[in-house]
């Protein structure tokens, strides 16, 4: 092969035409001077190189933006390549042709003048600048010429012939396009310093490939050095360890089994096992001595007498019955939830007059994010306890509670041990969340395998399929939480006390958010007082325009991301105190996200108001009634539950037997009923709406409008009685917050509104009935009005 001498390529050079033939490279880069081999499928690229061979074997290389390309075309090239003649074609059975190419020189692809049959390009060339004689080219030459001589020794493949040239270039460029090609480099890295002009830049930025490259061949090496040494250590250690079994035989001495069943027996005499269990580890040891070292036996048996020792048979950690630290515990960690305290409170004092009384079985029920199970965390750190959380949302099998038996591969003990194996005692505080979520299925009722768990008459003998012993679980303090009380099952439900934590008002809000949450999120993003502070006003914008919720965990979140961004203005170098107002909270959380629900805006037929329950806390609920032409048929819209169905039935049914009674006994039989709940994609549903639907239909045939400000709520009989209904602090919440005057309940709700605070009652009237006659004089507007 005749390479093309340095006086020939410029004569080449001189005579470049203005448009040539392209060639399209997909994974390489052509450097000038360097010879490469190329092999070609694709039709228009044959075309090219068949057209150059006949021309004068000029063509231009360009790299791809996109190798998987087929069809490239102007904007999917490179706009730098190489000018290159092409040395030898050869024809391939295939179809495919192999060239060898010489580049020759850079060059700028103008634009495609052609590009069928083939790419052709008006091309120009790229005239490199001359360099100085300079200390840094003659330093950065010697300093590639080096790392070359270390990639080499390094084990990295370059030719004797390459080394050679390198060694005696004195041009920076020369020597940066011979290294370059003769580097691994991704495709961008290559074509950067195929664009780099600048010789010296362009020797630069290939001295940094190659430390790169250095780098890399060195950890490699070493990663391989640490893999030999690794197998040569445990080569040895295996000789080793055999040669020490074969003397200790020798000398009688006790063997690692001998000593690990030792090990099991000393954890026998120092723990409180009892009488069954200790005979059961024996039986269990006896086995594993007698089990070939290498069986399956002999794995289920290590792991089953590691998880039996593991428990904490009779640890227990000491209570701390100070009722003053207590209440000074739960104050600090909570914001009001009196009745939840005083509970805990009154067990810490049996527990100090008796001992041994057996601990209740507490049910937290409430929105999310009121708090439940942090109130867990408060309870345990008040008693001295340990804290042990699962959460059972979503289990299905039974055996997640009670465990597998040992006779299935990879069995395990339940949840329940597991949580005492991890906290260490026999007395902690055990959480069980999201009790109102577990599942049914094929695999068991997970409820019914709690019954055992939580029932104080049967837990001290608690068995638990893996374990096949009874463990005592009397000494725990179960506390389970839930969203809803329905869900749960009766039988289990019986078991527990239920304790409601109910919504969150604004003010209580501003006060948890002041003491708790900001301090919390100031100390998680690295802030202090002196970078953020929030006003009151800031903090009610914060819960009234973006987050609607009943507890907090909204709010919190709300709160940290306002303290992110004023973290990034901080670590920005604005030290400046950020006092956050409405008018700042709103320019950094953007538009509002809820808004309150509006009353309307003066009295209307067929219009009433509604208070409902919901997960997240009480809601203000529009009931919309409108009559048709029609044959007395009830229409339903605002996707209605069934009970809310039945609820509008039942109202309608009473309706029209008081349109008898007060003389238009027509007006409903002749004309069909439209219910209309806006808010027609949120699902609504429960036994609270029926007098608020009965007032609406009312309102319509006496054609006299339904007080705006005065909200309802109360099951309807057919009778016309007014039955009471739950969640009435939710609703007085919401009635409160929507500026509602006055609130009609059923008169048997009367003792649940004693409880509620006074400041919640305050500027609202309370109005109780019996029956529909009294709560239609309340509610609708009189004609004298």
């Amino acid at each position: 092969m005749t390479t093309v001498s340095t006086i020939e390529q410029e004569d080449l050079l001189r005579s470049l035409p203005d448009v040539l033939p392209v060639l399209p490279l997909k994974n390489t880069i052509l450097f000038p001077y360097n010879i490469v081999p190329l092999s070609i499928s694709s039709k228009r690229s044959i075309l090219a190189v068949d057209q150059a061979l006949v021309e004068n074997r000029l063509i231009l290389l360009t790299g791809q933006l996109d190798p998987l390309q087929d069809e490239p075309e102007e904007d999917d090239l490179y706009h730098c390549g190489t000018t290159a003649l092409i040395m030898r074609m050869l024809k391939l059975p295939d179809g495919r042709i192999r060239i060898l190419v010489q580049g020759l020189a850079r060059a700028k692809l103008e634009y495609l003048s052609q590009s069928e049959p083939f790419l052709q390009a008006r091309i120009s060339t790229v005239d490199e600048p001359e360099i100085e004689e300079a200390i840094e080219s003659v330093a950065l030459l010697r300093t590639v010429k080096d790392l070359l001589d270390d990639v080499v020794s390094l084990g990295k493949g370059v030719s004797s012939e390459v080394m050679v040239i390198a060694s005696n270039l004195d041009d920076p460029g020369r020597l940066a396009d011979l290294t370059a090609s003769n580097l691994d480099l991704k495709m961008a890295d290559a074509q950067a310093i195929l664009e780099t002009v600048d010789r010296v830049a362009r020797l630069r930025i290939v001295s940094e490939q190659l430390v790169h490259e250095v780098q890399l061949l060195n950890m490699q090496h070493k990663l391989s050095s640490q893999t030999r040494e690794e197998i040569d250590r445990s080569q040895r250690e295996f000789f080793l360890r055999q040669q020490l079994r074969t003397i200790q035989e020798e000398l009688g001495e006790a063997d690692s089994l001998t000593e690990e069943l030792n090990a099991y027996r000393r954890q026998i005499e120092d723990s409180d096992l009892t009488d069954e269990a200790a005979g059961e580890i024996e039986k269990q040891i006896k086995r594993l001595q007698n089990a070939h070292p290498d069986s399956a036996e002999n794995s289920m048996i290590r792991t089953y007498l590691d998880c039996v020792t593991a428990l904490p048979w009779g640890r227990q950690s000491e209570d701390n019955l100070d009722l003053s630290h207590a209440r000074a515990v739960l104050d600090e960690d909570h914001f009001d939830l009196e009745n939840v305290k005083e509970r805990i409170l009154e067990y810490l004092a049996v527990r100090k007059l008796k001992a041994d009384a057996k601990g209740p079985i507490l049910c937290f029920i409430g929105p999310p994010g009121v708090g439940k199970t942090s109130l867990g965390r408060s309870i345990a750190r008040a008693l001295g306890r340990e804290f042990v959380r699962i959460s059972l949302g979503g289990v299905h099998d039974e055996a997640e509670i009670r465990g597998h038996r040992r006779t299935y591969v990879g069995a395990l003990p339940g949840r329940i041990l597991q949580g005492i194996q991890q906290a260490a005692t026999d007395n902690p505080v055990f959480m069980l969340d999201e009790i109102d979520k577990i599942g049914t299925d094929f695999r068991g009722d997970p409820s019914s395998a709690l019954l055992e768990v939580l029932d104080p008459e049967q837990n001290s003998g608690f068995r638990d399929h893996y374990l096949g012993l009874d463990y005592d679980l009397s000494n725990v303090l179960f506390i389970t939480t839930g969203n809803l009380v329905e869900p749960i099952q009766p039988a289990f439900l019986d078991r527990m006390e239920v304790l409601r934590l109910s919504g969150y008002t604004q003010q209580e809000k501003v006060k948890i958010a002041d003491r708790h949450l900001v301090p919390k999120q100031l100390e998680a993003n690295g802030l202090t007082e002196q970078n953020l502070r929030f006003t009151n006003g800031g903090l009610e914008s914060v819960i009234s325009a973006y987050t609607r919720e009943a507890g907090v965990r909204n709010l919190e979140r709300e709160i940290a991301s306002l303290c992110r961004k004023v973290a990034v203005r901080v670590a920005e170098g604005q030290d400046k105190p950020l006092v956050l107002d409405a008018r700042r909270v709103r320019k950094l959380l953007g538009v509002p996200r809820h808004w309150a629900e509006e009353l309307l805006d003066r009295d209307r037929v067929g219009v009433a108001t509604g208070l409902a329950w919901t997960a997240a806390g009480g809601d203000l609920m529009f009931i919309e009634a409108l009559t048709t032409q029609g044959r007395g048929e009830l229409l339903l819209t605002g996707q209605l539950g069934d009970v809310m169905k039945e609820s509008a039935q039942a109202a309608l049914s009473f309706s029209r037997a008081y349109a008898e009674r007060v003389g238009e006994p027509q007006t409903l039989k002749e004309r069909d009923v439209h219910i209309h709940v806006p808010a027609g994609s949120v699902p609504k549903d429960g036994p609270s709406a029926g007098v608020t639907i009965a007032t609406a239909i009312v309102s319509l045939l006496l054609d006299r409008p339904v007080r705006r400000k005065t909200a309802l709520t109360g099951e309807i009989t057919l009778r016309g009685e007014v039955l009471p209904i739950g969640g009435v602090k939710e609703k007085v919440l919401a009635a409160r917050s929507a500026g509602v005057d006055g609130v009609i309940l059923p008169r048997l709700n009367e003792r649940d509104v004693a409880v509620i605070p006074a400041a919640l009652r305050k500027g609202l009237e309370f109005h109780y009935v019996d029956t529909m006659e009294e709560l239609l004089e309340l509610a609708l507007v009189g004609s004298d009005e």
